[in-house]
């Protein structure tokens, strides 16, 4: 099952060309302040007025900048359509028949999904990387205002950093693919997450509604950015939490959908 979800969602037109979008804007920023080489980035502060310093300084920085939105919307992409892609080809029931059992389906599903999330969202700070290599060089990680990291704290912080937005990214991608489950269409599905994405994203720049923003998985997606500040010093815990809980009640919620009910009908 495995294989075949990876086979049949990563290696379509739709997906190569989302990635391919993602990987696009790190090497167009890149390009935009190229001039700015071992600078600091105009009047910017934090991560984007470092950007420009070194390699690994423009992927995090890209990291950043695609994290609140672009990202999880393709995420949402492919979580909607490995979860309604079955239906959608009407090759669900084939799938019951053969037999394939509906958690042995379900658990394939969730694996491709974890590869393919992981695949996005790491695409990210490669790109940015590989750009950075080409404009910036190879130099320490600069913080400005701060010492330049040393090569251990660079690797400790930038793992930690691309974990815990692997970690975001899957409740993102596990809530759209409970809905490619639950909904009559793919599209439908989608366009569910995206919506619930922006709607998440607009509260938490409110000051309203603040016992909402608290629950929202979207709330705590940038805690990891103050790794690379001058106090160099993230609290991520409760945000691993909602993640997680986000992650587990999504998931009950599609095997519940699996199991009680036809999802081909």
């Amino acid at each position: 099952m495995l294989r075949v979800e990876l086979t049949t969602q990563l290696l379509r037109i739709r997906t190569l060309i989302a990635l391919a979008c993602l990987a696009a804007v790190p090497v167009a920023a890149g390009v935009a302040t190229a001039g700015n080489a071992g600078h600091r980035n105009g009047g910017n502060a934090g991560l984007f007025g470092a950007a420009s310093y070194s390699a690994l300084n423009h992927a995090v920085a890209s990291l950043a900048f695609l994290e609140p939105l672009l990202l999880p919307v393709v995420v949402a992409l492919l979580g909607s359509a490995i979860g309604a892609a079955d239906r959608d080809w009407g090759t669900l029931r084939y799938l019951y028949m053969a037999p394939v059992s509906r958690r042995r389906l379900l658990t394939g599903k969730l694996a491709a999904l974890g590869v393919a999330t992981t695949a996005a969202t790491l695409c990210v700070p490669l790109a940015g990387l590989l750009a950075g290599l080409v404009l910036f060089g190879w130099h320490g990680f600069h913080v400005i205002g701060a010492a330049d990291l040393t090569a251990g704290e660079t690797a400790v912080r930038v793992s930690v950093a691309c974990g815990y937005n692997v970690l975001c990214m899957l409740s993102v991608a596990t809530i759209a693919f409970a809905l490619g489950i639950l909904l009559p269409r793919g599209a439908e599905a989608l366009g569910a997450a995206v919506a619930f994405v922006i709607a998440a994203s607009i509260l938490h720049g409110t000051t309203v509604l603040r016992s909402v923003q608290e629950v929202l998985p979207v709330h705590y997606w940038q805690l990891w950015t103050p790794l690379f500040d001058r106090a160099g010093a993230a609290h991520l815990g409760t945000g691993v939490l909602v993640q997680l809980g986000t992650i587990v009640v999504a998931v009950c919620v599609a095997l519940l959908a699996l199991l009680r009910r036809d999802p081909a009908a």
